[in-house]
Order: C-alpha cells, then structure tokens, then sequence
C-alpha cells in the first residue's frame, strides 16, 4: 500500500524527465557557446588612449629614370645619312663627329660662289679704274672751263665755246657719278656673294652631326644610306650626370612637398639597397585625371649600372609636425562618407568622425578636429564594429601587428 502525499513516478516517466533536463542543459550550453565564441559573441578588441605626438610624414611614389639632359642629334635639312661613326652605348665628348650627312653639290656650290666673288672682286678693280679715269676728266674739265670763262670774260672767244666747254664739266661730273654708283654696286655684290658662300659653309658644317656636349649614345635611329627629314633623330644622347627619378605624388598627400627635401630611392633592380637623393624639382603641371602630382628626384651620387626607364620607389621625408592628438592609422574607419575612429566609452560604442592630417611613416595620423586627449579609440577589431555591437576589450586580437 502506497504511503499517502508521495508521488510515485513510473520509470518511463522518470527517464523523459532525465532527457527533458540533459535537452535543457544542452540548449543552455550551446547557447553559452554561441554567446561567447560563436557569431554572437562580442566582437574582441583592443584599445589604445589619444595621445599628444609629433608627426613625421612622408609621401611615396613610384617613378621612372629619366635623363634630365637629352639630346637629339640630326640634320636641319632633308638628306641621305653618309656615315655613323659611333653605336649605342658609346660615350662621346663634346665636339666629336658623331656622323655625317651626304653634302649632295655643296661642295661645288661653295667653290662656284668663291669663283663668283673673285670676278666681282676683278669688276670692283675694273670699276676703280673707271673712276679714277672719271676724276681725272672732271678734273681737266673743270680747268678748261675756268680758262675759258676767263677768255670769255675778255671777250677772245665765242660764247658758243664757253658753252661746250662748260657742257663738257657737266658730262665729266656725270661720269664720276656713274662710276661711283658702280663701285658701290661691285661692292654689294661682293657682299651678297660673300653672305651667300658663308650660309652654304654653314650647311656645309651642318652636315657634320657633332656632339653637344660630353654623355652616351643611347639610340642609333638611322644608318649610312637612309634618307632622314629636316630635325629627324640619327643618334640619340644623354647625359648621364643628369639621370633622376620622375615620381608621381597623389596630390591629395602632397601638402609639404617642396624641393630640397630628402628622399630614399629604391631602384628595382636593387630594392634591399637604399639610395639618397632629394627633391630637385616640382613640376608646374600637375596630371588632373591620376590626380597626381609629379616630381623629380635627384641622386645625391649616381649608382653603377643605372639604366634609363628602370622603375624605382621613391620615400620623400616631410618636414615633421607640431605635437598633436594622434592616433593609429589601423584605427581609421570609414562610415558612410565620413571617416573617423570608434571609441569604446562607458556608454558603448561610439563612432567619432575626425578632421584627419598627416601620416607618419610609423602609421600614426595627425587628429586635427574631433577628438580629446584620454579618448579610449579601438584600434584593432576581429570583426567590422557598429554602433550596436558588444565588444570585449583584450590586450591584442589574432592578426594584430605588434
């Protein structure tokens, strides 16, 4: 007999209540799990105070070598190439014939000009003896008419002979005219002749391509026997003391650049060796479609082996800045079209949009606007934050760069 306010639970009974209870401590352990390792769990974080620092920035860029001085040497008139007397790669010195130009008859031009400026000479000649000649009747003419005045006067002769005689000063006076007119005409012509000789001399030394100036051929453009155009290129030259690097900026990064700074070049073909160098120049022009502004980088001593349109990376040092509030740049966000840093206060999560300014090679940006010294300012995440999320502050989070 059952002993009474007791209840008795039959074995089928007892075992669904032990599998209720198990169902139950599963669910609450699978939820424990979910809630703090699982997708639900708070997001991991680190966090790291706003502090005043100074800021060193720097731009970076990838440019090319160029050669500052270039030259293209070739003829001012059209013409066949007669011979090259150097190849790529070979250095010249200023003044040296590096080719030659196919005179064609100029030659024969320059001798039939000296042959017309003797004959001019010989008619110059001619026509000084023509003048002298000229004075000399003006001479006699101008003593018979005094004489004869004197008669006339007197009256021993006709007026009739006074007449021809003065007639004949008259004429003589002409002659000398003429003959002076025709001696400054042999002497123009002289000095036609004379200018024209000088310009085919001119052409004549033009077809002698000579080096401007000491440095390397780079290019041999056309060979003895091709008929090149007026200001087409036979040989190419540079000179390599003048080899930088042409650099393209994002313009947005470039506040401070100017020249005279320092700078670090990596060439490509030896990138684990840093070279120095500085800014030569900015360029006036400015590319609006890259948005990039360009500059040349010059070596501080040219390394060995240097090549033309080897690509390098280039480091320009900005002067460094004021202290300011800094932070990470690992912390910078962008929400929407603001950009700024979340700050895990006691309300939560917050996100703080920032007026941002310079960059540091060390990865700390300048905070001009929209942030306090002692803000707590998430640096690192193991998921993307929002203002809802929960966070655990840890000391690093996997991945984390120490």
């Amino acid at each position: 007999m059952n002993k009474p306010g007791r209840l008795k639970l039959s074995a089928p009974m007892l075992r669904r209540w032990e599998l209720g209870l198990l169902g139950v401590l599963l669910v609450a352990a699978l939820a424990f799990v979910v809630m703090r390792s699982g997708p639900l769990a708070p997001a991991r974080v680190t966090v790291h105070q706003a502090e005043s620092a100074a800021v060193s920035p720097a731009l970076f860029g990838i440019g090319t070598v160029e050669a500052r001085r270039a030259y293209m040497i070739g003829p001012t008139t059209a013409g066949r190439v007669l011979r090259v007397l150097v190849d790529v790669g070979a250095p010249v010195k200023a003044g040296q014939l590096l080719a030659e130009m196919d005179p064609v008859d100029i030659d024969e031009r320059v001798a039939a000009l000296d042959a017309s400026i003797a004959r001019a000479g010989s008619a110059a000649v001619a026509v000084q003896a023509q003048l002298k000649d000229a004075l000399a009747k003006k001479e006699l003419a101008a003593i018979n008419a005094r004489r004869y005045r004197n008669l006339a006067e007197q009256n021993f002769i006709s007026a009739g002979a006074l007449e021809a005689k003065l007639q004949e000063q008259t004429s003589a006076d002409a002659g000398v005219s003429g003959a002076d007119a025709n001696l400054a005409a042999a002497r123009q012509d002289m000095k036609r002749l004379a200018a024209e000789r000088a310009g085919l001399r001119q052409q004549r030394d033009n077809v002698r391509l000579l080096a401007p100036a000491d440095g390397v051929v780079i290019s041999r453009d056309a060979e003895p026997g091709s008929t090149v155009v007026a200001g087409q290129a036979v040989l190419k030259l540079i000179e390599p003391a003048t080899l930088w690097v042409k650099v393209r900026f994002d313009q947005g990064r470039s506040a401070g650049l100017a020249a005279g700074l320092r700078a670090d070049i990596r060439l490509r073909s030896n990138p684990a060796l840093p070279l120095a160098g500085q800014v030569a120049r900015l360029e006036v022009v400015s590319d609006s479609v890259t948005e990039e502004r360009v500059a040349q980088i010059s070596f501080d001593t040219l390394p060995a082996g240097l090549s033309l349109g080897e690509l390098a990376e280039v480091t320009v040092s900005l002067p460094t800045t004021a202290p300011g509030l800094v932070v990470s740049n690992a912390s910078v966000k962008r929400q929407g079209d603001k950009t700024g840093v979340w700050l895990a206060d006691g309300s939560g999560l917050r996100f703080a949009p920032l007026r941002l300014g310079q960059t540091g090679l060390d990865g700390r940006v300048q905070v001009l606007e929209g942030l306090q010294a002692g803000d707590p300012v998430v640096v690192y995440s193991e998921k993307e934050l929002t203002a809802d999320s929960r966070i655990k502050l840890v000391d690093a989070v996997a991945g984390q760069k120490p």
